[in-house]
């Protein structure tokens, strides 16, 4: 059986059986977009440039001040629950970890701050799994406490359970969830956090093909909804520098690449992305490296993490990753490194944003499903990341992309 217990206002699990819990591996590590890459020595990945639809760089809006958790005010409230939901175990758990962990720091500068309105975080463990979190997210839904939710964080997972947390009234934040399909199944209670791929596949391949000057690229894939729905748009981006002919698809957990090399190297590329997440990827430009291919690696925020630097090792070096998320920067870096012993990783940013957010509606007296959805929908205002408003169907009213690469 599992026992469950609250420490610095988060719900953690204390025991072996974890499936249907929703408790998460606190142990496994992740970091992120500027930080160190551990196992590849001095190698990180730091950022490069802001860009539009269009692949031209833009400069960032650093006029206007980010709303902080330590700033909504000292007005007392009950003890509030929310919750985040992603992968906190299995092979791309660091992506969850950073989430819940950019959640985490926005709770306990908010409850620091304000200690007589605590606020209560719980973190659901998904495994990244479609299947998973169908069994997951009603755990969520049925705890009457929780008012707002941080997730899910994988494309596949949210359009898994996207109806449920509909029909259940609750809002829906996910600092992760990038597939442009989810946003068109008419749920009321979904907000994107970041770009969706349908604004990141063409400002990233026109950049490739722009900017870098890149005249052939394939497209590689793997199967998950992200994965698929990535490619389409950067294929589609891409035009005439895009050869099918070296196009290739991979599975989640393959390991041997062979195939997919032998056909990368014959073509010869300028440049092989990789639509997909890092698990796969490290064991991909590693085997890439190992057959003397000299193609520019570029991939996604899917990849976009130290996990993939430090499992990829010196192979990674020169790798180009985009990503919707934008750069961690003191304090808040400095305080996530306090925190978690760790930089922050992608996502963490626009974690600790969506959390502010959420705890601001509580702030201002939204205590219930309802009115938290009611607050959300209305909102304007400056996170760490960027604007955050949204459009009815939960896309942000403005969004760029940002590109990275190792070095």
């Amino acid at each position: 059986m599992n026992r469950r217990l609250v420490m610095s206002g988060v719900a953690v699990c204390t025991a072996t059986v974890l499936v249907l819990s929703g408790c998460g591996d606190k142990s496994t590590s992740g970091g992120g977009a500027n930080s160190s890459g551990g196992g590849a020595g001095a190698l990180s990945i730091v950022p490069v440039a802001q860009i539009d639809t269009n692949g031209n760089e833009v400069k960032p809006d650093e006029s206007s001040k980010p709303v902080l958790p330590s700033e909504l005010g000292t007005a007392a409230c009950p003890d509030t629950t929310i919750a985040t939901a992603g992968a906190l175990q299995g092979d791309n758990a660091a992506l969850g970890i950073n989430i819940r962990n950019g959640a985490q720091l926005a709770v306990d500068q908010h409850n620091k701050a304000n200690p007589n309105c605590k606020i209560i975080l719980k973190a659901f463990d998904t495994e990244g799994d479609p299947q998973k979190a169908t069994q997951v997210i009603p755990s969520v839904i049925n705890d009457a406490a929780i008012i707002g939710l941080i997730g899910p964080a994988f494309s596949g997972e949210t359009k898994a359970t996207g109806p449920v947390l509909a029909q259940a009234g609750l809002v829906s934040t996910t600092a992760s969830a990038t597939n442009p399909d989810l946003s068109t199944q008419g749920w009321r209670t979904f907000f994107r956090g970041l770009a969706n791929d349908a604004v990141q596949g063409p400002a990233v391949a026109k950049y490739l093909a722009g900017k870098l000057g890149y005249k052939k690229v394939c497209v590689i894939k793997d199967d998950s909804t992200y994965g698929v729905g990535l490619a389409k748009t950067i294929t589609e981006g891409l035009g005439a520098a895009h050869d099918p002919s070296c196009d290739a698809d991979v599975k989640a957990k393959e390991r041997d690449f062979a195939a997919v090399v032998n056909k990368v190297a014959q073509a010869k590329p300028d440049a092989v992305f990789y639509s997909g997440y890092y698990a796969e990827a490290a064991p991909l430009i590693q085997q890439l490296k190992n057959q003397g291919v000299s193609s520019v690696f570029v991939s996604a925020d899917g990849v976009n993490d130290p996990k993939f630097v430090e499992q990829a090792g010196s192979a990674a070096n020169g790798a180009f990753l985009s990503c919707p998320c934008g750069p961690s920067k003191d304090p808040f870096k400095s305080d996530y490194r306090t925190a978690f012993n760790q930089d922050p990783g992608v996502y963490s940013v626009e974690a600790y944003d969506l959390a502010t957010i959420l705890m601001k509606g509580i702030s201002e007296g939204k205590r219930t499903r309802a009115e938290l959805l009611d607050y959300v929908k209305t909102y304007n205002g400056t996170g760490l990341a960027r604007q955050y408003q949204w459009t009815p169907q939960g896309e942000l009213t403005s969004a760029l992309i940002w590109m990275y690469k190792v070095q």
